[in-house]
Order: C-alpha cells, then structure tokens, then sequence
C-alpha cells in the first residue's frame, strides 16, 4: 500500500486546516494580536477537557464552542477597554492552560490528555471524519468573504473573533492547540514576507506544503506527528525570518 493510498484523508485533513487557518492567520498578524489565536484555543481545549472528565468525551463540541466564544468575547471586549491588550491575552493564555492542567491533574491520564489537547494526532484520519471540517470550513470562509469588510467597530470584531472561535472549536479537537497556532501564524507569516505572490495564495502553498512533509516524516520515523507538525513549522518560520 501506497503512503498516499494510506494517508490521503490525512492529507486531506491537513490541507483543509492550513486553507482556513491562514485566512485567519493574515488577519491577526496584521492586527498585532498574535497570541489571539493561542488564548482562544487554550480556552476551547477546557471544554474539551471537562467533556472528556465529566462526561466521557461527549457533548465536546458544544463545550468547546462555548468556551472559544468566551474567550472570543473577552478578547474582543479587551480590544476597546484594555491598554496592553498582547498582556491581557497572554493572561487569558495562561489561565486556559493552567485550568486544563488543574482540571486534569487528578485523572490517570491526566499528562497524556493534556498532550492530546496540545498536539494531537491526525496521521490515521479516516474519509468519514473529512466531512464535518470540508463543511464547516467553507461555511466559514464563505462568512468571512462576504461579510467581514462590510462590517466596523465592535461589531466587526465580535464578527471575526467568532468565527475564528467557531474554527477554533474544531480545529483544536482535530488537531491541538500548538497545531493551530503555528497553521495560523506560520504561513501567514512566511506570505507575508514575500511580495511576488498574493498573500493568501502563497500561505495556502507553503503551509500545505509544510504540514504535508510533515506528516510525511512523522509517519516514516515513527515521531508524534502533532508536535512534528510545530517542529517542522516552528523551525521553517524562524529560518526565513533570519535568511529573508
């Protein structure tokens, strides 16, 4: 069997995350509020948390929407009441990541949950699982296109912090939290960069192309492909940042 007999609906999966992730992504760089993505994604992992320690993994997306939307809220309120508002989103930050530990600590599997909320695992994704995301991710970039530019004030960021906590939500249950942000901020970063191609086109390519190589060496040197999948990103972003 092929690698990409095997792992196309990873593949597919991958590119899917990377294609709405850097509409976002450009986005917040452009706006300075870098760690947003990272607060609301911490705060969406708590929902997954309590779903998976008070009911048994169900009831995870209701949760997490709930608590992405909180903290879409609080970041978008702060964004007009709050003076050092990267300082304020880096507290949001840390109270998420600190409630899933304290929510988790007394479980028997507390550090791998934890794990699994970070950088989870999306090599073996299986073609019914596509469906959900494909439909999500279209509705939401259909939303963003049509509506955001339109919009001003408050309104306009309560709009894009709630789709981005919408994405989030399901995001971080397909993929984790570091996942989410270097998809956010990675190609984004690297489009932005360069001047010769659109931005977004160019953030769909590299961020595809990097996540798919990726996922391509976890699988062959048997590595856990979420934190790959930073590594390899992480390190790609801070390479072209100091050569370019």
């Amino acid at each position: 069997m092929s690698l990409i007999t095997l792992l196309w609906p990873a593949f597919v999966l991958a590119i899917l995350l990377v294609f709405i992730h850097a509409i976002f992504g450009l986005e917040i760089i452009k706006r300075g509020v870098i760690f947003t993505d990272l607060a609301i994604g911490q705060f969406a992992a708590i929902g997954v948390a309590l779903s998976l320690l008070f009911f048994d993994g169900h009831y995870a997306f209701v949760l997490t929407l709930v608590f992405a939307l909180i903290g879409a809220l609080l970041i978008s309120i702060a964004t007009y009441r709050v003076k050092h508002i990267e300082a304020f989103i880096g507290m949001l930050y840390a109270l998420g990541a600190s409630a899933i530990i304290v929510l988790l600590s007394n479980t028997s599997q507390g550090t791998e949950l934890f794990n699994k909320l970070q950088a989870a695992d999306i090599l073996f994704t299986s073609p019914s699982d596509l469906w959900e995301p494909l439909l999500l991710y279209t509705g939401i970039a259909i939303l963003f296109f049509l509506v955001h530019k339109k919009l001003s004030g408050i309104s306009k960021e309560l709009f894009f912090f709630g789709l981005l906590a919408l994405t989030v939500t399901s995001s971080v249950q397909l993929a984790g939290v570091l996942v989410v942000f270097v998809l956010l901020i990675v190609p984004a970063f690297l489009a932005l960069l360069q001047s010769r191609f659109p931005a977004l086109v160019f953030a769909w390519v590299a961020g595809s192309a990097i996540i798919i190589l990726s996922m391509v060496v976890s699988y062959l040197y048997d590595l856990p492909t979420g934190y790959t999948i930073v590594f390899i990103a992480s390190l790609t972003g801070i390479l072209n940042a100091l050569i370019f």
